[in-house]
């Protein structure tokens, strides 16, 4: 026989001195079954203990209830994605402040107005992004990750391994690089193919 579904709260407050009382008494108001808690953890922290017992807790027909979105997450891509994670698994969620409710067709619709403006967050911050390094680049700025060894080293680890003959493993050591990370190196500063 199908266990019954059952409605999950979660509160969170971001300091050890605020009081997580308001939010409890809102979620068992709302006749939450079970209710699990974060106290003195950010909304910016992804991972929490309490929210992870109450993902867990979770089964396909249940809710999850939060008293505001914010005590959710304070990022609105994984606000979205949370909650997509929720829907592909079959759990409903409930803001009870906000009025979203995803068991309903009013709060499914407000859930996709969620994703397009996260989707459309990611989109501005990708661009932002490109602009950023095309400026740099047109400013002479390094862009993307630095190179493991400078030219220096880089000349250097050539004239050992081409003219002195020390093994590539040892010289890799030598500057605290794998042997194929040196091997790449060595060829793009040669201009020729790693060997």
């Amino acid at each position: 026989m199908k266990a019954p579904a059952r409605t999950i709260g979660y509160a969170r407050v971001s300091t050890e001195d605020q009081n997580l009382e308001l939010q409890t008494r809102a979620l068992q108001r709302s006749g939450c079954d079970q209710i699990y808690t974060d106290h003195g953890v950010s909304g910016a922290v992804t991972s929490r203990s309490g929210l992870t017992r109450a993902l867990r807790a979770l089964r396909k027909g249940d809710k999850l209830v939060v008293w505001r979105l914010d005590r959710l997450g304070r990022s609105l891509i994984h606000l979205v994605q949370l909650l997509d994670r929720l829907g592909q698994r079959g759990v409903a969620f409930c803001s009870l402040c906000e009025h979203i409710d995803t068991a309903t067709s009013g709060g499914r619709l407000v859930f996709h107005m969620m994703a397009a403006l996260a989707e459309f967050e990611r989109s501005l911050i990708s661009e932002r992004t490109r602009a950023g390094m095309a400026a740099a680049r047109a400013r002479g700025k390094h862009v993307g990750r630095m190179p493991s060894l400078s030219p220096e080293q880089c000349a250097r680890a050539r004239q050992l391994v081409e003219v002195e003959g020390v093994p590539k493993e040892v010289v890799a050591a030598q500057y605290g690089v794998q042997p194929r990370t040196l091997a790449r190196l060595l060829s793009r500063s040669a201009g020729g193919s790693p060997s």
